[in-house]
């Protein structure tokens, strides 16, 4: 009998290797630490600098008001379970005595201290918005697409939670619900829209047409990197919030099809695209590409500890190393 598809992560397997884990004693992790980061020989030491400056952009020296928590006071809680052992994967290798700014959950705004986020705004000054790879169980999920892009549906798939926090969703399912090139809908019930309400659909079906919705939540749109890990394409606004997925770098109509902000040109770059194929193609490979990034885990491993380090070096709690990257 064949398997059945998977193209999410296994979310029991992440919690019980995660609970495992705590059984380690962090010694082991702490004395590990210069050997992990010697790595960076391995690899292309500009785009491991580049990578970190772009996530930690604090480039002076802070002192962190007295406040602040230490590492040691990093606890696991309910409600934000992925979050503390994605943090906690990476803070045991140093000082439990150091202090470091966590808030967790979808933030967009930018806070007055030196904070470990899992999302920032695009615009502004983001000194103090440091991102991490926070709740990647969920947000990190790519594909493997076996569906050829010109045997797919010319339609646009769009299944997502539309609440009042969700505005933007909001916004473009009252301008698309019922049009012939869309097929939207909405997961989740008791709001003013219920006449939106669809079953929930799979990836794999998601995966049956040429374009899936991938307009922003909260903070990021959660869709976004499994989506262009397949071989379809996401269409949306120009990214507002960016997370460890750096969706500032993204480029319009390279590595997705861009739509304007008030969602006035949809059906003109839809029909375009569903007559262009090559250039459909071409905007498949580059995001793939963008993605393939994302999927050394040693690599992203070693970027996320110098990320941290130069927090703790920034904010004058570790001294510097020599040839540092910062």
């Amino acid at each position: 009998m064949l398997r059945k598809k998977s193209h999410r992560n296994n979310k029991q397997l992440y919690y019980s290797l995660n609970f495992l884990k705590l059984l380690i004693p962090n010694f082991f992790y702490r004395n590990s630490l210069k050997k992990n980061l010697k790595e960076i020989d391995k690899y292309n030491i500009e785009y491991i600098k580049s990578r970190v400056n772009y996530y930690n952009k604090i480039d002076r020296d802070i002192n962190l008001p007295n406040l602040i928590s230490k590492l040691s006071k990093l606890k696991i809680k309910n409600s934000h379970r992925t979050y503390f052992f994605d943090s906690y994967e990476f803070t045991r290798y140093f000082n439990p005595e150091l202090k470091i700014n966590f808030l967790f959950g979808d933030i967009t705004h930018v806070p007055d201290v030196p904070s470990i986020v899992k999302s920032r705004p695009i615009m502004g000054n983001q000194e103090n918005s440091v991102l991490f790879k926070l709740n990647k169980v969920r947000h990190f999920t790519y594909t493997n697409d076996s569906n050829e892009f010109r045997d797919k549906k010319d339609i646009l798939i769009g299944r997502a939670a539309v609440t009042k926090k969700h505005k933007k969703r909001t916004d473009f399912y009252k301008m698309y619900f019922d049009h012939k090139l869309c097929d939207l809908g909405q997961i989740n019930n008791n709001t003013d829209h219920d006449h939106w309400i669809k079953k929930k659909i799979s990836i794999e079906v998601h995966l049956k047409y040429k374009f899936i919705l991938c307009i922003e939540g909260v903070d990021v749109a959660t869709n976004l990197k499994w989506v262009m890990s397949s071989n379809s394409i996401a269409v949306m606004a120009k990214p507002k919030i960016e997370s460890w997925f750096m969706e500032k770098q993204l480029i319009a109509n390279y590595h997705y099809i861009e739509i304007k902000d008030d969602y006035s040109d949809l059906e003109e770059k839809l029909t375009f695209y569903v007559n262009n194929l090559d250039e459909c193609l071409r905007i498949i490979k580059n995001a793939n590409t963008y993605v393939n990034q994302f999927k050394d885990s040693k690599r992203e491993k070693l970027i996320s500890l110098l990320v941290l380090e130069k927090y703790f070096i920034k904010t004058l709690q570790m001294p510097k190393r020599v040839n540092l990257l910062y």
